[in-house]
């Protein structure tokens, strides 16, 4: 099993690397008619810290670059700037469906670039088919969606207004963020539960234990440094009752030799039957921080033609050595 990556490891500002992913649609009510009503669709997009796992959601009209940038525009002037955004190689954000007409976010186009090059942030993608590697993300949507599922399609939704949609989702975003993120000690001295929220807003229903390490003076000597010790007593929790967890091994625990150039493999494909999977060769691997080969290239024959694909290796069926 790799290495968590060192985005998940550093303590630093909430946001400072974040995954992000885009979920919806819903129908809104834009306008009344006489007729009736008109409605509209819209999106959501949910930035993810990845060292605090606390979410941010902005919601989106469409799928566009405009109003991609608006709504970095608006998360970065709420929660500061990023330094590395993280995504999954959908269609979302590589523009993907340009030929077919249909409007999507695309990080690859000029406008979306010079924003990102004027704030000094980097993108990086994930390989395609592994959604595996953005499963922290990933799981932050899917309880999300587990939250407006049980609110907004159990119940009548006809008269979602655009300003009754962004408030609910702040109220999924605070609920998403109070949430314990380690396990909750049975100690009655240590009450502190750890839950993203705790750094974002440095609010707690109850004063936290002040430990030998912490000077309760500094704590209503100014505001500034009563910040600070709420945040130190976060960052000592953060390591030694979450970080720790994060550690744990449970699968993938006997090496096995990488991916090699010029490997014959099968490239799985969940669309297809088992028996027609194409084979293809490897042209090219990439290697990641610890040495070990998480991806590569591939070139398989697809109706008479070389084409070549970028696929995570658990998505590889090696064949010939």
């Amino acid at each position: 099993m790799a290495d968590l990556p060192s985005d998940r490891l550093t303590p630093g500002p909430p946001f400072t690397f974040v995954g992000l992913d885009t979920f919806g649609p819903w129908q809104v009510l834009t306008r009344k008619t006489r007729g009736g009503s008109a409605n509209s669709k819209r999106w959501a997009i949910l930035f993810t810290c990845m060292t605090t796992r606390a979410v941010h959601i902005e919601v989106i009209e469409s799928l566009s670059s405009s109003c991609f940038i608006n709504s970095l525009r608006r998360f970065q002037s709420l929660r500061g700037q990023a330094k590395v955004y993280r995504s999954d190689r959908g269609t979302n954000f590589i523009g993907a469906t340009d030929d077919s007409n249909i409007e999507a976010i695309n990080v690859e186009d000029l406008t979306v670039k010079n924003f990102l090059c004027e704030s000094g942030s980097v993108w990086k993608f994930n390989p395609p088919h592994s959604s595996h590697m953005g499963g922290v993300w990933e799981r932050m949507i899917g309880v999300t969606r587990r939250i407006l599922d049980a609110v907004i399609l159990t119940s009548s939704s006809k008269n979602l207004t655009h300003e009754s949609l962004t408030t609910f989702l702040a109220e999924v975003t605070a609920i998403i963020n109070a949430r314990p993120i380690a396990q909750i000690s049975s100690d009655p001295e240590m009450p502190l539960i750890l839950s993203p929220s705790m750094l974002l807003t440095g609010k707690q229903d109850y004063l936290p234990v002040i430990t030998d390490t912490y000077n309760l003076k500094d704590m209503y000597r100014a505001q500034w440094k009563h910040v600070q010790v709420l945040s130190d007593i976060f960052w000592k929790h953060w390591r030694s009752d979450y970080l720790q967890c994060l550690q744990q091994r449970r699968k993938w625990q006997v090496d096995k030799d990488d991916i090699k150039v010029g490997n014959v493999i099968l490239m799985r494909d969940k669309s297809i039957y088992r028996g027609e999977w194409p084979l293809g060769i490897v042209e090219e691997v990439f290697k990641s921080d610890d040495g070990k080969v998480r991806k590569a290239r591939l070139r398989i024959y697809k109706e008479g033609k070389a084409v070549t694909y970028t696929r995570p290796i658990s998505e590889m069926v090696l064949l010939v050595d």
